[in-house]
C-alpha cells in the first residue's frame, strides 16, 4: 500500500498501534512493529468481509494485542477462544486492561471457563448432607476448606480456591459439568456460578474462552439440538478468534467423539447414592417399590460396570501388544511387566468391530440391562430435580455407549487403559466437514492463529492446516494467508545444534548417550534447561541418568504441579526440568533462566494411536502417502513449537539441541530443518562451545549466579 506520508490512508488499527500513536506515546521504550501492525490490518478486514484469516505471527509479533484491537473496534460479538486457561487469564486480566488503559478502547468482556472449574452448589450441599457416610478420608478431611471458601467466593471458580491442593479428589465430587446441570428448576438456580457467568457472557462484547470449551460447546448445542433444545455455554457471536490454532484438529476431536469411562459412571452413581439418600426416594416412592431399591440398582450397575471394563482393560493391553509388535515396540508382557503402574496401563488401541462378540458383548448388554432399570426407576420417582438427573446421566450413558458399539465408517472405536480408569470411545477420523459446516460456514468472520500455522514455504505453506479443519479450498469463504516472521535476532542470538554421532532413538544405548551429550550441553550453558521428550519412558530414563551428571537434581513432570515447577525454575537460574510433551508449549520463561532446550527426539506422532492410525489410512485409501501428508507435517509444528520455548524476548540468547540424527540423516530432515526459525546451524558440540563464549562476551555473564558445585 503506498501512503503520502506516516499512517496517512491507514485503518484505525495503524493510528492506534503504530508509530506516534496513543500506545507507542503511553509506554515508554515501545517500538511499533510492522507485523503486528500488518496482522492486525488483517483481521480488521476479515471482520470487515465476515472472511477467513490464517494467520501464522512468529514469537514476538504481539498478536493478542493485533486481534483483540480490532476485534473491540468492529462492534461485533466475538469469542476468543485460546489453547489454555492461562493464557484466557493473561487477555482478560492483563491485555484488556491494558487496551483500555493506554488505548481508551473499552469493552464489556467476560471470562468463561469450562464447566469444571465452578463450584456446583446442588452438589455441594448434598455432599454436605451426607459428609458422615463418606468412603474417602481426604474428601471428609478437605470440605472444611470448601465450606469456608463457599462462605465468601463470588465466582465459585477453583482457580480462587488456592487452599485446596490441585488435583484434590473433593472438586471432583462438587464440580459443575454438561450432566450434573440441572437448569432452572434447581434450587439453586439464581445463585448458581454457571448461571451467573452464562448472564455476564451473554451481555459481554468479547468472551473469552479456550478451545476446550468452545468445542465442548458446539456438542452440547449439536446434541440438543437432536432433542429440540438451545443449550450450550456459549450465547451467539459473530466472529471467533481461535488463538493457538493448531491445536483445532485435536480439540475439536476429543469434544465431537464419545466416550463412556468407568470413572464417568461411578461419579454418576455416587451423586445418584446421595440423591436417593437425601430425598428419601423409598420412602416417597409409590406401593411396591421396596426400600433401598435405588441404592440396590446402583450396586448391580457398579457390579455390571466392573465386568464390562476389566473384560476391556484385558482386550485393550492385548490390542496394544499386538499392535505395538507390529510396529516394533513392547510387547504384552513388557507393557503388563513395567515396575510403573501408571505406565504400563497408559495404553490405547484401537478396537476392532470382530473384537465385540462373546464375553465382552454379553458384558455390555448387561451393563445395559442395568442402567435401563436405573433410568427408568430414576424416572418413575423423580421426587426432585436430582433424582430426574440420574435418569437423564443414566439414560445419557446408555445413548453414548451405543453410538461406540454400534458400527460407523466416519470413526473409529478404542479402548483406553490407565491405572486409575479405563475408557472405551468413539473419535471421528476427519473433523474438517464439521468445522466447515459448523464454525466457518456459519459464524460471520474467524481468525486462525499462532506462531506454528505453516510446515512449508510459498503457496503450499498453510495447505496441512487447511486440509485438516475442512478448509481445502476457499469457496464461499474467502481465505486471506499471511504469514509474519517473528522480530527476534534468531541468526544471532540463537543456535540448532543436530547432533549426527548418537545411536538411532531406537537404539537401547541411545538414553544413557544422549544424557552423556545433555550433560556436556549444560556443563557449556551453566544449566538453564528445558529437556522435553516424547514419552514418559524416556523422560524417567533420561531425568534418571542425569543425576549423575549435573550436580543438581532435575526437575521432573508430575514430581509437582506444573506451575510450582515452572516457579522453582524461573528462581533458581541454572536448574534443569525434564518434561513430556505438556512442556512444549503454552509455557513462558523469559529471560536467562531459560538458555538450553534440549529435544530427545522428533515428536511423530505414535503410529499406533488408534485416530492416527486411523486418519493415516484414510489418507492412503485416498491414494496419498500419510508419513510425506500427515506425519512428517504434523512434527513439524509440534518441532517448532519446542523450539519456540528458547527465545521470548528480544534479549534472550541460547541453544536449541535435537539428539534425533535423522534429522540429519533422513530426507525428511531437511524439510524439518528448514521449518524451523533461522537460527545459526551445527552438528558439532565444538561450534556450540564457541557459540556461547561469544554470547558469555556480549552478554558480560549478566550477573547471573554462579551454577552448582560439582
Amino acid at each position: 500500500m503506498t501512503t503520502d506520508g506516516p499512517g496517512e490512508g491507514r485503518g484505525k488499527v495503524y493510528r492506534l498501534l503504530g508509530p506516534g500513536g496513543p500506545l507507542a506515546r503511553a509506554l515508554p521504550g515501545y517500538e511499533a512493529r510492522e507485523g503486528q501492525i500488518a496482522m492486525a490490518e488483517a483481521v480488521e478486514r476479515a471482520f470487515e468481509g465476515d472472511r477467513v484469516l490464517l494467520c501464522e505471527a512468529g514469537t514476538g509479533t504481539g498478536k493478542t494485542l493485533a486481534y483483540l484491537v480490532p476485534a473491540i473496534l468492529s462492534g461485533k460479538k466475538v469469542v476468543v477462544s485460546t489453547a489454555t486457561k492461562a493464557l484466557e487469564e493473561q487477555i482478560f486480566h492483563k491485555d484488556l486492561p491494558l487496551i483500555a488503559k493506554n488505548l481508551g478502547l473499552v469493552t464489556t468482556a467476560a471470562l468463561v471457563k469450562g464447566l469444571g472449574n465452578y463450584l456446583c452448589l446442588r452438589r455441594f450441599e448434598e455432599l454436605r448432607a451426607t459428609a458422615a457416610s463418606l468412603a474417602d478420608p481426604a474428601v471428609r478431611r478437605s470440605l472444611p476448606l470448601l465450606e469456608s471458601w463457599v462462605q465468601r467466593t463470588k465466582t465459585g471458580d477453583v482457580g480462587e480456591l488456592e487452599a485446596l491442593r490441585e488435583g484434590d479428589p473433593l472438586w471432583r465430587e462438587v464440580c459443575s459439568s454438561s450432566e450434573t446441570r440441572v437448569g432452572a428448576e434447581c434450587e439453586h438456580f439464581d445463585r448458581c456460578f454457571v448461571t451467573r457467568m452464562k448472564r455476564e457472557a451473554a451481555e459481554a462484547r468479547l468472551v473469552v474462552v479456550n478451545h476446550h470449551l468452545f468445542f465442548a460447546d458446539l456438542a452440547v448445542k449439536a446434541q440438543m439440538g437432536r432433542r429440540g433444545g438451545a443449550g450450550g455455554a456459549l450465547p451467539p457471536y459473530d466472529a471467533v478468534i481461535f488463538d493457538e490454532a493448531h491445536q483445532l484438529e485435536d480439540i475439536a476431536t476429543d469434544f465431537l467423539g464419545v466416550r463412556v469411562s468407568r470413572a464417568r459412571i461411578e461419579a454418576m452413581l455416587r451423586d445418584a447414592d446421595r440423591a436417593f439418600v437425601a430425598a428419601r426416594v423409598a420412602e416417597k416412592a409409590g406401593p411396591g417399590v421396596r426400600p433401598g431399591k435405588g441404592t440396590g440398582l446402583c450396586d448391580r450397575v457398579r457390579i455390571g460396570a466392573d465386568e464390562l471394563f476389566a473384560l476391556l482393560a484385558r482386550q485393550g493391553i492385548a490390542q496394544a501388544a499386538e499392535s505395538g509388535a507390529r510396529a516394533g515396540r513392547p510387547t504384552s508382557d513388557a507393557i503388563t511387566g513395567s515396575e510403573d503402574a501408571v505406565e504400563a496401563l497408559a495404553v490405547k488401541a484401537t478396537l476392532p468391530r470382530d473384537v465385540w462378540s462373546g464375553a465382552l458383548l454379553t458384558a455390555y448388554h448387561r451393563l445395559d440391562t442395568e442402567l435401563e432399570a436405573l433410568e427408568h426407576f430414576a424416572d418413575a420417582n423423580a421426587v426432585d430435580e436430582s433424582i430426574r438427573l440420574v435418569s437423564s446421566r443414566a439414560g445419557q450413558l446408555r445413548e453414548d455407549a451405543a453410538k461406540i458399539v454400534e458400527p460407523a465408517t466416519h470413526q473409529v472405536t478404542w479402548v483406553e487403559v490407565r491405572a486409575r480408569s479405563v475408557s472405551i470411545g468413539a473419535s471421528p477420523i476427519d473433523v474438517g466437514g464439521y468445522l466447515r459446516k459448523e464454525v466457518f460456514e456459519r459464524v460471520g468472520a474467524a481468525v486462525l492463529t499462532s506462531a506454528t500455522l505453516t510446515t512449508g514455504s510459498g503457496d503450499s505453506a498453510f495447505r496441512f492446516l487447511r486440509s485438516r479443519v475442512g478448509l481445502r479450498d476457499d469457496e464461499g469463504l474467502g481465505i486471506e494467508e499471511l504469514s509474519l516472521p517473528s522480530p527476534f535476532d534468531f541468526g544471532g542470538r540463537s543456535l540448532l545444534y543436530t547432533p549426527r554421532d548418537l545411536p538411532e532413538t531406537s537404539d537401547p544405548a541411545f538414553i544413557a548417550r544422549a544424557a552423556d551429550r545433555v550433560g556436556e550441553l549444560l556443563a557449556i550453558t551453566g544449566g538453564g534447561a528445558f529437556v522435553l521428550c516424547t514419552s514418559v519412558r524416556a523422560m524417567r530414563g533420561l531425568a534418571e541418568a542425569l543425576r549423575s551428571r549435573w550436580p543438581a537434581p532435575p526437575l521432573v513432570q508430575g514430581e509437582a504441579p506444573k506451575g510450582a515447577l515452572l516457579r522453582r525454575f524461573r528462581e533458581d537460574g541454572h536448574a534443569v526440568l525434564v518434561a513430556t510433551m505438556s512442556f512444549w508449549e503454552g509455557v513462558d520463561v523469559p529471560g536467562d533462566a531459560l538458555r538450553l532446550v534440549v529435544i530427545e527426539k522428533i515428536p511423530f506422532s505414535v503410529p499406533t494411536e488408534p485416530v492416527v492410525a486411523a486418519r493415516c489410512a484414510a489418507i492412503e485409501a485416498a491414494g496419498g502417502n500419510p508419513f510425506v501428508h500427515y506425519s512428517v507435517p504434523q512434527a513439524a509444528i509440534t518441532l517448532k513449537q519446542g523450539f519456540g520455548r528458547l527465545l521470548r524476548t528480544q534479549r534472550d540468547h541460547g541453544v536449541v539441541a535435537v539428539l534425533d540424527r535423522r534429522l540429519r540423516t533422513k530426507g525428511y530432515g531437511r524439510t524439518l530443518i528448514e521449518g524451523l526459525p533461522p537460527a545459526g546451524r551445527t552438528d558439532q558440540i565444538d561450534d556450540v562451545r564457541a557459540f556461547w563464549a561469544t554470547r558469555d562476551a556480549a552478554t558480560d555473564g549478566d550477573g547471573l549466579p554462579r551454577p552448582p558445585a560439582r
